[in-house]
């Protein structure tokens, strides 16, 4: 038992991110400062941006000590768990009753499939005419390319299930109220969970296009703004804080998932 922790800090898949990610900043690092591409010499080397990101007094003016760095945080923060928060709700909630009622399902699914592939960005001039402020209009972009893929995998979650769970409820006397809440809710949670990882990532990338479009403030609006202004080291890093901020975001939602579904976890011997 006192051996286990060292075991687990570690172990091969721990040394093996750590080997990726310095295998990445050193071919990085090769193409920006050793070979000089041309097509990289506006790219800052892994170093530059390093320090530039925990520097006291950066020159973009936004680092890991500045207030402004954690203000463009919450901004974009706050904007993605709305829209996922509602994408969610809603998207859930159609997606089970899509797959449970053939009806419902007959009238939207032809809508669903021929609003789904359009582009997020492709909704941006309709969400500033329509909504009061900036601020929705963000919200609503990236709310829009998360509820479709939570709609879809819903639905396919629903008709994941074997039909014989159907047929077993029925014949125990089962209401349909009862059949939906205790075979196609939890049937449904490993699509749904899978639907909620891929929403929240194609929140964090739409929040992007609606903050640099939309915004005023935020992590994808700080992006653009420094492009503008050739602050490359403030690009990156924020580009890196998107990807941290995605990757804890997507984490929580598998953490809450295993909690939910430890009976799927037992089922197939994890």
């Amino acid at each position: 038992m006192i051996h286990q922790p060292r075991t687990k800090i570690l172990s091969p898949q721990l040394f093996r991110a750590v080997a990726g990610a310095l295998i990445f900043l050193s071919l990085w690092y090769l193409l920006t400062e050793i070979l000089k591409l041309p097509r990289f010499k506006l790219i800052p080397d892994p170093v530059s941006v390093i320090k530039e990101w925990v520097s006291f007094e950066p020159m973009s003016g936004r680092s890991l000590f500045t207030r402004e760095y954690y203000i463009d945080i919450a901004y974009s923060v706050g904007r993605t768990m709305a829209a996922f928060t509602l994408a969610t709700v809603l998207g859930v909630t159609l997606g089970l009753l899509m797959g449970w009622n053939r009806i419902l399902y007959d009238f939207t699914f032809p809508l669903v499939e021929i609003l789904r592939p359009m582009p997020p960005l492709s909704w941006i001039p309709l969400a500033v005419l329509i909504l009061p402020g900036v601020e929705f209009a963000v919200v609503y972009v990236t709310f829009i390319a998360a509820f479709f893929a939570t709609v879809l995998n819903t639905l396919l979650g629903v008709f994941s299930i074997d039909r014989n769970y159907f047929l077993a409820a029925r014949c125990l006397g089962s209401k349909p109220k009862d059949i939906f809440l205790n075979v196609v809710v939890p049937g449904s949670l490993p699509f749904i969970f899978t639907g909620l990882q891929i929403s929240m990532g194609i929140s964090w990338m739409s929040l992007v296009a609606g903050e640099i479009i939309s915004g005023q403030r935020g992590l994808g609006y700080a992006i653009y703004e420094g492009y503008f202004l050739y602050q490359f080291p403030q690009v990156i890093s924020y580009m890196f804080t998107l990807g941290i901020l995605g990757y804890i975001s997507s984490a929580a939602i598998r953490a809450v998932g295993r909690k939910l579904m430890a009976w799927e976890a037992r089922r197939r011997g994890a």
